[in-house]
């Protein structure tokens, strides 16, 4: 949980402009913003350089339950499935994809708050009479909840397990072939 954590922190400093920021805004309704440059160029100017962090703290508070779930989750799933922890490419595929299914769909409210901060959803916010910028995790789940009740925080759920499920299984069982690859080379050469 503390190394997804902790992965976590290093990867959203440098990942939280481009995916939160500029692609969630490329993918908006209407999206005013037609290339990824032109998007980088208007949200710099219009909103300055804090615009591409606004987020920063939100994703973490998504991202970082999310891998501490997923790292606990494949670790149990390896106690169940492989105990003696041998390369198994079948237990790694079936682990990775239900620790990525459990942390997604664990995550989702967190995700659908930080989706509404990222995308400043106007027609949302402007069906509650909310005028300017969303700010705060607070805020948005107040304002999920005022606009779907406790269903709308798991609007996608589907879509984030069915997405992350074959994602986390790749991840494991490439991580794993290649532990295992590198450690029976190491062997070999002693």
């Amino acid at each position: 949980g503390i190394a997804g954590s902790v992965a976590t922190l290093l990867h959203d400093a440098v990942m939280n402009p481009a995916e939160a920021v500029v692609k969630q805004r490329l993918q908006m309704f209407n999206s005013p913003y037609t290339s990824v440059l032109g998007c980088v160029r208007t949200v710099h100017r219009t909103e300055g350089l804090g615009a591409f962090y606004r987020s920063y703290t939100t994703q973490l508070t998504m991202n970082v339950p999310f891998q501490a779930i997923h790292f606990i989750t494949y670790e149990l799933m390896q106690e169940h499935l492989n105990p003696h922890r041998q390369y198994h490419p079948q237990s790694h595929i079936v682990a990775g994809a239900v620790a990525g299914a459990v942390a997604a769909a664990a995550t989702t409210p967190l995700d659908v708050c930080k989706t509404l901060l990222n995308t400043q959803e106007n027609t949302a916010l402007s069906s509650l009479k909310i005028r300017g910028h969303l700010s705060g995790m607070a805020n948005a789940f107040s304002t999920v909840y005022q606009l779907g009740g406790l269903p709308g925080f798991f609007k996608g759920v589907q879509a984030r397990v069915i997405y992350q499920m074959p994602s986390t299984a790749i991840a494991w069982s490439v991580y794993e072939f290649f532990k295992y690859f590198l450690t029976k080379r190491a062997l070999e050469k002693k």
